[in-house]
């Protein structure tokens, strides 16, 4: 009881910057990327590395302490605002619902009941993405996975990961919730540019629909995007912009660009950060107009146990794998989340 009076009196004392007599409810909504999460059996995808006769002996005891370890930082994330942490946590680079399944049963988040939302996709290598909701805060009301279609410059089908689309009421508002991750750079980032912009138009034509019949809808583009907040398939497929006021009816607002102009990212790569993880958000929720939750701030969970302390990749985040070779981390990616609020009548 005491905890919870704490950190309530913490929110209203960070959220006084509204209104000195106004409180508020916090909400948090995250994304994380979790890092090739197989199992150890063999299933029908391309797992062969992560077998324990594959080339990175990938064992039972390895995987339950990569369970652990994202267990650890899912347990942490917004919990300086709200003691439930994420209530929505978008994922990516899952096997299967059974990782899923394995993954929530965790002691660290056991108590928070998360389900699961997961549809098996067409992806080349096996990966899927999925979404976990804590049934406290958010009730579900449908589901779909949308098919990315791509195609190569020979005409054939470039299978990747679907576009996973959650609708549900929490708290009062119906979200809706699109997880994604687009087609990787592999390749060259020009050449695979219109794969992910092709993801972006499918996200846009979906948040379009949505707006028609709602034009206060609150959406939330979530994901892996393989692109930063400037790139061609966020700034000008997706139409996303870098401030509130600049954000018009049936737009979006991306709050994660001024951290990348800022040198800020969730992963690195020769000794560049990037921004590939991102919440992109539509102006229901920017809008105080539009009632109910509304965004209040963004963060990137970097926290000093996540970074890799010496070697090659000093001051990355600490990855489960460098090679074949076990690292005992967490993943490639630095989780983000978003913290929504509303107002307590």
């Amino acid at each position: 009881m005491l905890q919870r009076i704490t950190v309530f009196l913490f929110c209203c004392f960070t959220l006084s910057l509204f209104a000195q007599d106004k409180q508020y409810k916090v909400t948090c909504v995250g994304f994380y990327n979790l890092e090739n999460l197989f199992n150890t059996s063999d299933d029908e995808n391309r797992d062969e590395e992560f077998l324990p006769e594959g080339k990175k002996s990938w064992t039972s005891e390895l995987y339950q302490e990569k369970l652990g370890n994202i267990a650890d930082v899912v347990a942490n994330i917004g919990t300086e605002l709200t003691p439930d942490g994420v209530a929505i946590l978008g994922v990516a680079e899952i096997e299967n619902k059974g990782v899923l399944e394995d993954f929530v049963k965790q002691e660290k988040i056991a108590s928070r009941n998360y389900q699961i939302v997961h549809f098996d996709s067409p992806d080349f290598r096996g990966i899927d993405v999925g979404l976990l909701y804590n049934p406290k805060y958010f009730e579900l009301t449908n589901s779909k996975a949308l098919p990315l279609i791509n195609f190569n410059k020979e005409g054939e089908r470039r299978f990747t990961r679907d576009v996973l689309l959650v609708s549900g009421i929490m708290d009062g508002d119906e979200v809706h919730v699109l997880v994604n991750h687009w087609p990787s750079r592999r390749g060259g980032q020009k050449a695979t540019a219109k794969y992910r912009n092709n993801g972006a138009d499918l996200c846009k034509k979906v948040c379009d629909s949505l707006l028609i019949e709602n034009p206060n809808a609150k959406i939330m583009i979530m994901g892996d995007l393989n692109d930063d907040p400037t790139s061609p398939s966020v700034k000008k497929h997706l139409a996303a912009q870098r401030s509130k006021d600049s954000v018009k009816k049936g737009g979006l607002y991306n709050p994660w660009e001024n951290y990348y102009r800022k040198g800020i990212g969730t992963l690195a790569y020769r000794d560049a950060w990037s921004l590939f993880d991102q919440i992109i958000i539509s102006k229901g929720l920017i809008d105080q107009k539009a009632g109910g939750y509304q965004f209040y701030k963004a963060q990137i969970f970097n926290k000093k146990h996540l970074v890799q302390k010496t070697g090659q990749y000093k001051g990355y985040p600490k990855r489960t794998f460098v090679g074949d070779t076990y690292q005992g981390g967490y993943s490639d990616h630095f989780p983000v989340y978003i913290s929504l609020i509303k107002e307590v009548k």
